[in-house]
């Protein structure tokens, strides 16, 4: 049976930390001129993709958090930082305006969550049809 190198094991473990092929090849010690190409090899080796695979779910079993704990938190960052707080001007004074406290931070909590409950915009997009309008304009008189 064929196993990784030492080489190879220990791009595994700079692929896990840095999700950067080209990066991991050369932190590993690979001397070939195209990086980029050697870590495309290595990351199409079937040996190296179930021990990138296996150390991931051993790092997330080590972790032990339940998925309702990481959704609990992720609705919390949405709803707080989707929330409107007021508006006050230089001085104090209430402008009678609200804004939201971060939504860019919310929207992150939010596209985090879709994506970890399997939401995809890709396949709600195809369980819609294209809506045709029709304006006044391009109506012929058979039709009124």
């Amino acid at each position: 049976m064929k196993r990784l190198t030492k080489q190879q094991k220990k791009f595994v473990t700079e692929y896990i930390k840095t999700l950067n092929g080209e990066l991991s090849a050369k932190n590993s010690g690979y001397k070939s001129v195209d990086l980029k190409e050697t870590a495309a090899q290595l990351l199409s080796d079937e040996l190296i993709i179930k021990e990138i695979k296996f150390q991931l779910k051993s790092q997330i079993y080590s972790l032990r958090v339940n998925k309702g704990y990481v959704i609990q938190k992720l609705l919390q960052i949405a709803e707080f930082s989707l929330e409107e707080e007021d508006v006050y001007d230089k001085d104090g004074c209430y402008t009678g305006k609200k804004k939201l406290r971060d939504t860019s931070a919310g929207l992150k909590a939010l596209e985090s969550l879709c994506k970890y409950l399997g939401f995809s915009s890709q396949s709600e997009e195809r369980d819609y049809k294209e809506a045709k309008i029709i304006t006044i304009s391009n109506l012929d008189d058979s039709k009124i």
